[in-house]
């Protein structure tokens, strides 16, 4: 695997992670650990702003694919 798409995987999996983290806050998907639908708003909320914060970062160092993923999870979980 070349660096470039050892990076664009790892971008990938990181947005990823950040919208798994924000539906289970959202109340939307069971916490793993206690098998219940649990809300915290305020993680979630803080959870948007990073995700915010990291496409203002990197504007104009993502590639089409990669601008597109975030700007998509970001849409959707502000939506949510």
């Amino acid at each position: 695997m070349e660096e470039n798409q050892k990076v664009q995987l790892l971008f990938t999996q990181l947005v990823l992670m950040f919208h798994a983290a924000c539906v289970q806050h959202l109340g939307k998907m069971k916490n793993p650990i206690t098998d219940k639908l649990e809300k915290d708003l305020p993680a979630a909320q803080s959870t948007i702003d990073m995700l915010d914060m990291l496409h203002q970062k990197t504007k104009g160092n993502l590639s089409a694919e990669e601008e597109q993923l975030l700007t998509q999870v970001i849409s959707e979980l502000k939506l949510t």
